[in-house]
Formats: structure tokens, C-alpha cells, sequence
């Protein structure tokens, strides 16, 4: 076990977080704790704009140095700030010193990065089957690489990637920092991440909380269970399911077999079969990821590298809700500044999650008393203000949404410009589609996926609403029922609810706060993956849509319940639902409620312990043990210099003609899915098949039958392609022998064996020499 590069990054970590705590306590000067557990996420963003906008001229030491030198001036400049000085000789309002806050992050952070580095360095390996690993562990060798950004596609040679790679600059910046090979920084940093995201809604969590005079520890603890080990009620029910009488369990296995992916038969199915895999494949056609499902399973992927970047948005649209409506110069200090430069890092980071900064921006201005017009216009506001007699509360409800829309409008069109060299390459070429009726999601599979939430928000809400305000939200809720029935919307029945509700609930002066934001934006995104999905070819229909969203989702919707649920247990007030005023009710739904989400860790985790006991948080270390023969090949590969171009088998099942007849060999999520440029980063010319979906069918589809004409083809024709593409060396394994028998490359001269064993030969191609013998 590697201790040495653990306690390496830890205080690589410390003082990231301690240079961006200055900078997050002046961001958040407004709230509780100024920004308590933002440090390391506000430092990752400063560093890695820096790095990324320099990298595009030199992607190297001076882009490293560029990062680190304005990551610290930033730091001075709001640490000597007139107003942070002041807050530390006098603390803070609620009589507790940003230090004791920054503190009690620092301890959350360590724990759950300690967690997540065992949980690696039992199961540290990139393998390719069970997610996408050859990908993420691909962009950190290709960045690795690199000396100019965009890096060069390892699966599209000659072509800058078209993915998005924020969090694996960040990791490979990270890296160079610590002088940490890829191969341990991959999981170092899957521990960072994970330990980044629990303290941000610890810290999220807590504030929101404090704001209201609620325990700060409570709620943060209770948002670290719900972002950090809590899960859906898949593991749950099937547990309910087996105790239920005989002819009732098949019922009800049979009832949720017919709306859900599962066999009635695995429904049945006892905990001896338990698989930590299981409970993310709820809804047909869609993957329904939880935090700790994702990173038990280990992939370095995106949607999870940017649910802290989420969290710090979150953060910023609550520093807005709660800054006076007198303080115009920082309500847009936030909106047109801090908001627009997170989003467009976080748009290299996590694209799907680009448009949910603005979504939160807006929310925060809707539901906030303060008029939203005044961020925009003082001139609007003056005008607005003036008028005599004023608007009645339907008008003035309708102006409040346009005035938040504007300002999240400009917001938007800013980030978008920060982000735009991102969004017109790498990210363009997609579209918004309509989703028939016949592929939404079913209500049990809803609430298998969402249904410990909402019970928790749904009683938290309603118990906010005084009896006279009762009627209009049940009315919304009635025409819910009849939409949801007649337009076969199951959705309605799940959200509605929150948001019909939730916007109430902040329209009374009863104590509900910036968590209604969070609970009215996730369902908003529950919502809106019903209706219409993003069409693309990276996968079928929507299940990237709804992949990518419900991880948002979950993050959003942990912290709302861990201020909801200790709130909703502890305050005394009025309750419109009879009988919700006991309080060993109020503490049975909260008992219920961690029951029922903590089953999934307690077998997932211990499951994955019990394995051989050989801890190791090298990421390619499998490669020696269980491709012995390969291994040397590829560690030859992994040694030269440089970005040179590979030829390969490309990494499909599909062959691009009929012409192709031959038996396909595995496809993208096996070992011979380009094992070489996957675990070097030096690229092939046409890699995973995953590339279509980022370049489209035909551009892939042209250069798999050029590499496949270079193996297969006359002499002439396999020097046209080795030409066309810049070639330096071509492999030679199992995967190329397996697509086309025999390979001699008879009668072409300048192909010079450099490495030969029994598994795999690399040919040199030599320019100079290259031509038909």
C-alpha cells in the first residue's frame, strides 16, 4: 500500500483548501460559517481555469505555475480583504468562529477520503468491463502527454478530444503537483473527489441549517449520509418483498418486475445474490446511479468529478438568496462573476450539468423575498417600484419569475462565452428531443429510484403550510392526478407534489429556507427527463439523459434532506397533515427513512472487502497479473516519447459493410478494446466505438475500414492508410489477430519489429523506408 503518495496528497489537499478558503469566505460572506467546507472546490476552480485557459498556449510546467501563482495571489488579495479581517477578530453571528467550521470540514474530508482510499486499494484496477475506466484512464495518460490542450484523442488520432475532460485536467494537474504517476493518481484522486463532495454538502448542509438557528452538525451529517453512503430503496423492497406471505410476494415481485428492469424473478431473488450493480438499473432504458454506487464501481467519469463544482453552485445561488437586496454590487458580483466563471470550467468538467448552475441562479431569485429585477436594472427596479397601484399577486408572482429569468439569462449567455472554445468543439452536434409516452418512467420504478426522498419532503413541506393555505396546493395537487392519469405522466404524482408545494411553502412566513430551492430544482430536473431528452449516439434513446441528470439529482436533493429531515423532527410548530405533531412520529419517518437507504451500503461494503487482501492503489497493476503476455508489450508502448500514432483494431463488434463477414470479435467493454492506446494514451487511429457518438457514424465508420484495408489490404493500400494517418507503429495482438487471421504485412517495406513475443508484435514505421517492396 502506497502511504507515502496518501499522506502526499493529503496536504497537497490542506493547502489547496487552505488557499481557497480566503476566497470562498469572501464569496460567502453572507452565510453561516462563510463558506465552511468550499475551500478545496473554490481552490480546484481558480487552479483549473488557469490551467486550462493557459494550457491551450503551453499545457505544461508555466500553465502549472500560471495556476498555482494566481491561485495564490487570489488567496492574499481576500485574505488582506478589509471585511475578511474584520470576521475573524469578531466570528460570526452565530457565535461560532470560521475556524471551528473550517475545522470540522477539514475532519469530514479526511474521513471520507480515508473510506474511499480503502475502497480502492481493494479493487484499484481500470478495468474495462463495468463502466468506462479504458476511458477515464485513457484522458489521464493522453493529458499526461500532452503539451497543448485540447490533448489528442487516444481513440481518434490526429484529432483533439471530444469529451469533456475538466476533472481529468484537474486530476493530471493534481498529479504533476505531487509527482504522482497516472497509475496511482487515478485513484487518489477518485478519493479526493468522493471526500470534495461529502464536505461541500456537509458544509452546504450546515449553513443552510445555521441560517435558521438549526444545528449545523445535524444537518451536515445527515446531507454527508445522503451524498455519501445513503442509496435508493431497490435493496430495501427487495428485502420487504421476502418477508411478505407467499402468494402476496410473487404479486407484488410481479407488480414490480412489469414497470421496472427486473425479473420477477430477481425481485425473489434472496441477498445471497446481492450485487452492489443491481440497485443502478431501475428504469428501463436509463442508468439510475447513486453517489456510492458510482464510486464503489471506480470510474473517473464525469458526471461524478463534477457534483462538487454543483454543490459550489449551489453555494453561490444560496450566498445570493441571502444577501440583502441592498447589497446590489454583490448580488452581481455573484450572479455575473462567480456564477458565469464556475460554469465555465465546470462546462469542461461536466457539460450535463453546465445548464443546472443557471437553473439554481434562477431558483434562488424566484423564491427569494428580495426583488430580482435590481440585479439587472436599477432603472427596471426604480421603475417597477414607482408604479401606483401596484400589481396584484399574480402579476407580481409572474414579474418575479421573468425579473430571475433575465438575470440567469445574462448569466448564461456569460458562462456559455467563457465557455464557448468547450461548447462549439468538443460538446456541439447534439440535440433536444421530444420523449414518447411509451418510454417515460413507470410510478414504482419513480419511487424505487426517488421515494425515500420525497416522503421526506413531502411530509417536511406540508408540515411548513398553515391549515388556511392548504387549499390551493391541493387543488394543484387534484389536477396533478388528473394530468398525470390522462397523459400517462407518472412523474406528476412525484414531483408534482414538491413543486406545487415547495412553492408555496416559501411564499409563508413559516421557516422554510434555501433547501427549498434544492428540493424544487431536482424535481424540476426529475421532471423535466420525462419530457425530453437529449438525442445523441453515445447511447440509446435517453439513457445518458437520465444518467447524467439523476446524478444531479441525487447530490441537490442529499443536501435538501439532511436540513429537511433533522427540521422536520425538531421543530415544534403547527402541522396540517393530523397527527404529524407527535414527535415520535415525526422521529419513526426519519428512522424509516436512513433504514431504508442504508441497507445497500451495509452489503456493498462489506462485499467489497472481502476479497484477497493485497492493497494496492495502482490502477494498472491487473495488467502483469492477468495479461502476462501483453503486459510487456504495452509497458513498451507506455515508454516512448511523445504522442505517437498507433494503428490498431479498432474497438467495435460492428463491421462497417455487409462485405464483412468474418465473426466479430469483443466489442467496446473488454480487454481488447485498444488495451494499448486505453492504458498509454498514445493514440490509435480509430479506437472505441464510443466515437461515434463523439464525431459521428460515418467519420468512425471511414476509419475503420482504412484500418481495417491496412491489415487485410494489398501492400499499396496499407501504405496509403499507415501514410494518410501519420502511423509510427502498429500493434499487433490478439484483438488484430481475432478481426483478421493471420498478420505478416507481406510485400510492404519500412515496418521494423521493435518488440516480438508470443501475444503481441509493434512494428516501427520508418518514413523514409516505407513503401511496397
Amino acid at each position: 500500500m502506497e502511504y507515502g503518495l496518501v499522506l502526499r496528497w493529503l496536504v497537497l489537499y490542506g493547502i489547496l483548501g487552505a488557499l481557497g478558503r480566503p476566497v470562498a469566505a469572501r464569496l460567502f460572506a453572507t452565510l453561516p460559517g462563510r463558506g465552511a467546507g468550499f475551500g478545496l472546490p473554490t481552490a480546484l476552480v481558480v487552479l483549473g481555469t488557469v490551467v486550462y485557459w493557459v494550457g491551450h498556449l503551453t499545457f505544461g510546467p508555466l500553465a502549472l505555475a500560471a495556476g498555482a501563482v494566481a491561485l495564490a495571489g487570489l488567496a492574499l488579495l481576500t485574505a488582506l480583504d478589509r471585511e475578511a479581517l474584520l470576521d475573524r477578530r469578531i466570528g460570526l453571528a452565530d457565535g461560532v468562529r470560521p475556524d471551528r467550521r473550517t475545522a470540522e470540514a477539514a475532519v469530514v474530508f479526511v474521513t471520507a477520503f480515508a473510506l474511499l482510499v480503502a475502497v480502492r486499494a481493494v479493487d484499484p484496477a481500470v478495468y474495462p468491463i463495468g463502466g468506462e475506466k479504458f476511458l477515464d484512464f485513457g484522458l489521464l495518460q493522453s493529458l499526461d502527454r500532452a503539451t497543448r490542450l485540447p490533448p489528442e484523442d487516444m481513440w481518434f488520432a490526429n484529432e483533439p478530444v471530444a469529451y469533456y475532460y475538466g476533472g481529468h485536467l484537474l486530476t493530471a494537474t493534481l498529479a504533476d503537483l505531487t509527482s504522482t504517476a497516472p497509475r496511482y493518481a487515478y485513484n487518489l484522486s477518485l478519493a479526493g473527489f468522493y471526500a470534495t463532495l461529502v464536505t461541500a454538502a456537509y458544509g452546504l448542509a450546515g449553513a443552510i441549517a445555521r441560517d435558521r438557528a438549526g444545528s449545523w452538525r445535524l444537518a451536515g451529517l445527515a446531507a454527508a449520509f445522503f451524498v455519501g453512503l445513503a442509496s435508493n430503496l431497490v435493496t430495501v423492497s427487495r428485502l420487504v418483498v421476502a418477508v411478505l406471505p407467499g402468494p402476496l410476494r410473487t404479486a407484488a415481485a410481479d407488480v414490480v418486475a412489469a414497470r421496472t428492469r427486473y425479473s420477477t424473478e430477481a425481485v425473489l431473488s434472496g441477498f445471497e445474490s446481492f450485487s452492489y450493480w443491481t440497485a443502478s438499473r431501475v428504469i428501463p432504458g436509463t442508468i439510475n446511479e447513486f453517489p456510492l454506487f458510482a464510486w464503489l464501481n471506480g470510474d473517473l467519469h464525469a458526471h461524478m468529478m463534477g457534483t462538487p463544482f454543483l454543490l459550489l453552485g449551489a453555494g453561490l445561488a444560496f450566498a445570493l438568496y441571502r444577501t440583502p437586496a441592498a447589497d446590489v454590487r454583490r448580488r452581481r458580483a455573484l450572479a455575473f462573476v462567480a456564477v458565469p466563471v464556475l460554469a465555465g470550467f465546470q462546462a469542461v468538467v461536466d457539460t450535463w450539468s453546465f445548464p443546472s448552475l443557471f437553473g439554481l441562479l434562477f431558483l434562488a431569485l424566484a423564491l427569494d423575498d428580495a426583488e430580482p429585477w435590481t440585479v439587472l436594472s436599477a432603472r427596471v427596479a426604480r421603475w417597477r417600484g414607482a408604479r401606483d397601484p401596484g400589481p396584484g399577486p399574480l402579476t407580481a408572482e409572474l414579474e418575479r419569475l421573468a425579473g430571475s429569468l433575465a438575470v440567469a439569462v445574462v448569466a448564461g449567455a456569460l458562462g456559455a462565452l467563457l465557455a464557448a472554445p468547450f461548447l462549439l468543439g468538443a460538446a456541439g452536434g447534439r440535440e433536444v428531443a421530444i420523449l414518447a409516452a411509451a418510454e417515460r418512467s413507470s410510478l414504482p420504478a419513480l419511487l424505487l429510484v426517488h421515494g425515500g426522498f420525497v416522503a421526506v419532503f413531502v411530509a417536511y413541506l406540508l408540515d411548513r403550510l398553515s391549515v388556511d393555505r392548504v387549499l390551493a396546493p391541493l387543488l394543484g395537487l387534484g389536477a396533478l392526478g388528473v394530468l398525470a392519469l390522462t397523459a400517462d405522466l407518472a412523474v406528476a404524482l412525484v414531483v408534482g407534489p414538491l413543486l406545487i408545494v415547495g412553492w408555496a411553502a416559501s411564499r409563508t412566513d413559516r421557516p422554510v429556507g434555501f433547501e427549498t430551492v434544492l428540493i424544487v430544482a431536482g424535481a424540476g430536473l426529475v421532471g423535466i427527463v420525462e419530457l425530453v431528452y437529449v438525442r445523441e449516439l453515445a447511447g440509446p434513446l435517453r439513457m445518458n439523459t437520465v444518467f447524467k441528470t439523476y446524478s444531479q439529482v441525487w447530490v441537490l436533493w442529499g443536501v435538501a434532506a439532511g436540513v429537511a429531515l433533522p427540521a422536520f423532527v425538531r421543530w415544534p410548530g403547527g402541522a396540517s397533515v393530523p397527527g404529524t405533531r407527535a414527535r415520535w412520529l415525526r422521529a419513526g419517518l426519519a428512522v424509516a427513512v436512513v433504514l431504508a437507504t442504508v441497507p445497500y451500503a451495509g452489503l456493498a461494503l462489506p462485499a467489497h472487502f472481502g476479497g484477497p487482501a493485497d492493497p494496492t492503489l495502482d490502477a494498472t497493476r491487473f495488467v502483469e497479473r492477468e495479461h502476462p503476455a501483453e503486459a510487456p508489450a504495452i509497458a513498451y508502448v507506455d515508454d516512448l516519447s511523445g504522442q505517437p500514432t498507433l494503428l490498431s483494431a479498432p474497438a467495435t463488434s460492428r463491421y462497417p459493410g455487409p462485405e464483412r463477414d468474418a465473426p466479430a470479435p469483443p466489442g467496446m467493454y473488454s480487454w481488447d478494446s485498444s488495451p494499448a492506446a486505453s492504458l498509454t494514451g498514445v493514440p490509435t487511429v480509430a479506437g472505441w466505438h464510443h466515437e461515434v457518438g463523439y464525431r459521428g457514424r460515418e467519420p468512425y465508420l471511414t476509419r475503420v475500414r482504412d484500418v481495417d484495408d491496412a491489415y487485410t489490404g494489398p501492400p499499396e493500400r496499407t501504405v496509403d492508410v499507415l501514410e494518410r494517418y501519420g502511423v509510427d507503429y502498429v500493434w499487433v495482438g490478439p484483438a488484430e489477430r481475432a478481426r483478421y487471421g493471420d498478420v505478416t504485412f507481406a510485400g510492404v517495406s519500412g515496418l521494423t519489429p521493435v518488440f516480438e513475443n508470443e501475444a503481441v508484435t509493434v512494428y516501427r514505421v520508418d518514413e523514409g523506408e516505407l513503401g511496397v517492396a
